[in-house]
């Protein structure tokens, strides 16, 4: 087991529905080699399962905070640390 490997659960609130920010979050792991998934919730917020190697997942995680597209802002993220490992690949989960 890789002790460097770090999975977070995140939830992004803000603009982040509707404006591009689940494509373009897959378009930021898949470029990090970061594993997980991209939801949109009912209350208008986004969560997201990230695995990685740490340098990899704090660059993901600065991306997010950042907003992933120009149209979507990024007003809070909640970061979690969880023992969870993810499958290899990064998609939208329904």
């Amino acid at each position: 087991m890789n002790d460097n490997i770090k999975t977070v659960k995140m939830n992004a609130s803000g603009l982040v529905q509707g404006v591009g920010f689940r494509w373009a979050t897959i378009q930021i792991a898949e470029s990090l080699d970061i594993s997980g998934w991209v939801k949109n919730e009912p209350d208008g917020s986004v969560s997201i399962l990230a695995s990685g190697s740490r340098e990899n997942l704090d660059h993901f995680i600065e991306k997010i905070r950042q907003s992933p597209t120009s149209f979507a802002k990024v007003r809070s993220l909640q970061i979690n640390y969880i023992a969870k490992r993810v499958n290899k690949g990064f998609n939208v989960k329904y």
